[in-house]
């Protein structure tokens, strides 16, 4: 009965995570704070699968010839549509609220508010076109695991030790509810899949190079040995230990932004869960694309 009951949980977790990070229709039958830590923990699972979905933009324009940034863009408003703008908005909303320079209070106040105002739209505008920018460059494994990387932030956020800001709302929901040592495995496995999706694009680009040589007439053996990536993928040889390094830069980047609202508001809200997800995404991609 216990393995039923967990396996239950289990269930419950990815119901609860994907319905809340995604706009995908799923039927969300209990929501709890033991629901909650397991929906966090998978949270870069889901992130995973909306990177491929939403990634795929960038290498159908590279078949198509078309100009990187395109796809890149493409891939960059995809995942906007199937997170629903939730983290966007979440980032706006930060953004006003830091930027406010008020205290605790008032600045909690601020990011309640609809609308947007002058450090938002600033904010918005400026990540988007980094993200897109750093996309065309880094391609499709790179996206893919920034999409990871975003939501691997969320597990760090909701570690045991972290309050939140307010006493309702989806930060206090979750708040807390990761325990450990989840953080860290989680964070391991994230580092394997991304270690396994740079070899997956080198792979793909020296089969890409197989054929094309072979339909070319040019001497196949120095396919491989030269390791492009394949059209759109942007990855090739180094991809392996870069795309390690561009998680582990955006889950950086987010931990400081993390410590920088907990002291300034006193702890997390739902809106600074999107915020550290669209950093660590971000940062993911800046890093990508510089490294390979």
């Amino acid at each position: 009965m216990r393995g039923f009951a967990k396996v239950g949980r289990q269930a419950d977790g990815w119901r609860f995570s994907a319905g809340t990070l995604t706009v995908f229709p799923v039927r969300v039958e209990r929501a709890d704070r033991k629901v909650a830590g397991q929906a966090m923990v998978l949270a870069p699972a889901v992130g995973l699968m909306l990177g491929l979905v939403a990634g795929l933009p960038l290498p159908l324009v590279a078949l198509l010839h078309g100009p990187p940034l395109l796809g890149a863009a493409l891939a960059v408003g995809a995942l906007a549509v199937l997170t629903r703008g939730l983290h966007l908005d979440g980032l706006a909303d930060l953004a006003d609220g830091l930027g406010s320079g008020k205290p605790a209070a008032q600045a909690l106040d601020i990011m309640k508010k609809s609308d947007i105002g002058p450090f938002g739209v600033m904010t918005l505008v400026l990540t988007l076109l980094i993200q897109a920018a750093a996309a065309a460059g880094a391609g499709y494994a790179a996206f893919v695991t920034a999409c990871a990387a975003g939501r691997l932030a969320l597990v760090w956020a909701c570690r045991a030790g972290v309050p939140a800001a307010r006493p309702d709302g989806l930060g206090a929901m979750v708040a807390g509810t990761v325990r450990p040592p989840a953080p860290w495995l989680v964070t391991a496995a994230a580092l394997l899949a991304a270690a396994a999706l740079g070899l997956a694009a080198f792979l793909a680009g020296a089969d890409s190079l197989t054929v094309v040589d072979s339909l070319t007439g040019a001497a196949t053996a120095a396919g491989p040995a030269a390791g492009p990536a394949a059209p759109g993928t942007g990855i090739g040889t180094a991809g392996v230990l870069v795309l390690p390094a561009g998680l582990l830069a955006g889950l950086g980047a987010a931990l400081l932004l993390l410590r920088h609202a907990g002291r300034r508001l006193g702890g997390i809200t739902g809106d600074v869960l999107g915020a550290l997800v669209e950093t660590a995404t971000a940062t993911t991609l800046v890093v990508c694309a510089l490294l390979g």
